[in-house]
């Protein structure tokens, strides 16, 4: 892969992290019940700092992107370090679609027990789609994985023989 092809990737994935840390900064202070609170109030719900939590793992996983863009290019695709890489996106995915399912069944029970004030089905769409995503990205990595395990392996045994 040519260098600014890798240079153009790794500045999306920055400008993915930078745009997904703003809006989980500015979003909870346009949300509807916050507009009257005050900023600690704010950032201090639980559902809140539940998102934050939640997050990391997205963020570790744009990261890990980055360091496979860097083995891509060394040319060390086929190598343990990719394999470990692409283990890492999937765990981080596989993490980030139970913290979005948790997240969505705690909003229908919480609206459950509130006698329907409010409508979750807006949220609850978005967690679909979420997780459906999420699973995709899991799936993806782990497809890669277990290429990129078989490819080493193959290299390795043809180090091996000759």
């Amino acid at each position: 892969m040519k260098k600014g092809s890798i240079i153009f990737l790794r500045a999306v994935i920055v400008l993915i992290g930078i745009v997904a840390l703003a809006i989980m900064i500015r979003f909870p202070l346009t949300e509807g019940r916050a507009i009257n609170l005050d900023l600690f109030s704010v950032y201090s719900d639980p559902f809140i700092l539940y998102g934050y939590l939640a997050s990391i793992p997205f963020f570790i996983a744009l990261y890990q992107a980055f360091k496979l863009l860097g083995y891509i290019g060394r040319n060390e695709v086929f190598s343990l370090s990719s394999v470990k890489v692409f283990r890492n996106i999937k765990y981080c995915a596989i993490i980030l679609s139970i913290s979005i399912v948790t997240a969505g069944l705690y909003i229908r029970i919480s609206y459950v027990f509130q006698n329907g004030d409010g409508d979750p089905a807006g949220f609850l769409a978005m967690c679909i789609v979420a997780t459906f995503i999420s699973i995709v990205v899991a799936t993806a990595a782990a497809v890669f994985e277990r290429t990129t395990q078989n490819a080493v392996d193959i290299k390795s045994e043809n180090d091996l023989t000759v």
